[in-house]
Order: structure tokens, then sequence, then C-alpha cells
């Protein structure tokens, strides 16, 4: 079993930065990959950015390419996501995931282990 902890989200004006963090423990080496999804109100959970969990390989949902970056340190077992020109429409709960298979999947559906979430709010 793997457990999730999210941290880091908070409220801060548009264009401002966050960063967010997700440490895992128990079995790990099950990992292959992690992502951030998000959640707004009355909207569906979408993914946000992937990583290769023990190789290289970064993934973006088009809204946040150039704006978030996601990076790992395998040696604390977290992933970040450094959230830059934040918008409003960035406000969300944010979910880190973990998943024991191969590739990287933007479907939520397919993940193992879930964060409890964390709240990025973006005012204007």
């Amino acid at each position: 079993q793997v457990q999730l902890v999210d941290t880091g989200g908070g409220l801060v004006q548009a264009g401002g930065s966050l960063r967010l963090a997700c440490t895992a423990s128990g079995r790990t080496s099950n990992i292959l990959g992690m992502s951030w999804f998000r959640q707004a109100p009355g909207k569906e959970r979408e993914f946000v950015a992937g990583i290769i969990w023990s190789g290289s390989g970064t993934y973006y949902a088009d809204s946040v390419k150039g704006r978030f970056t996601i990076f790992k340190n395998t040696a604390d077992k977290t992933m970040y996501l450094q959230m830059n020109s934040l918008k409003p429409e960035d406000t969300a709960v944010y979910y880190c995931a973990a998943s024991r298979a191969y590739g990287m999947s933007r479907l939520g559906s397919t993940y193992d282990y879930w964060g409890q979430g964390t709240q990025v709010t973006v005012s204007s």
C-alpha cells in the first residue's frame, strides 16, 4: 500500500506563484508514474501534469504548459508542482496520484493511490 500526502495550497493573487508537494510513503517501489489532477467546483476532475517516477518524461495539460513545472526528488519520495503566472481559472482542489502502470495516463480512473487534496485559490 502507498500513502500520499499533498501540501502547499493556499490563496494567491493572479500572477502569483505556489509550489505544491506530494510525499509518498509505504510500498513506493510499486510506483511507476505520478501526476497532479485538479477539480474545480461543478467541474470534472482533470489532468494537470505527470512525471515518470523512475525515469525521465514529463507531461502537461495544454492549459498549464509554460506556466507549471512538475519535478521530483526520488530520494525524498516527493513530487512537486511549481505553479507560476497563476490565473483565477486555476482555482481548484489539487490532488496528487500515483500509478503502478507503465506509461503516462491522463485518466484518473487508472491511478491506484490518491492524496487527500490541497486547495488552491487564485484571486483576480
